[in-house]
């Protein structure tokens, strides 16, 4: 596991307590693109599923997520996609 993933499965996983969570590296796919800074670690995707997230809205949601996504895109990381859902949706 890259140290890219490492880093958001830990504090996704302290934030949400996720009864499902996917850290899934997708840089492979945009080799060569603008963004790719070549480390292998630009482009990420997060699936989670979490109670906390019941309460939220979508934009909430989302915003919950970059807050912790935010140090790395500090440091390069050029793209995260996000699939989000609250337990039970």
């Amino acid at each position: 596991m890259s140290a890219v993933a490492e880093y958001l499965e830990k504090h996704l996983q302290e934030a949400f307590s996720p009864t499902s969570l996917e850290v899934i590296n997708e840089s492979h796919l945009h080799a060569g693109h603008a963004g790719d800074n070549g480390t292998g670690e630009s482009h990420f995707r997060i699936k989670i599923v979490a109670e906390a997230f019941n309460t939220m809205n979508r934009v909430q949601r989302h915003r919950a997520i970059n807050a912790i996504v935010q140090p790395k895109i500090d440091e390069g990381l050029h793209a995260c996609a996000i699939e989000v859902k609250g337990v039970g949706e």
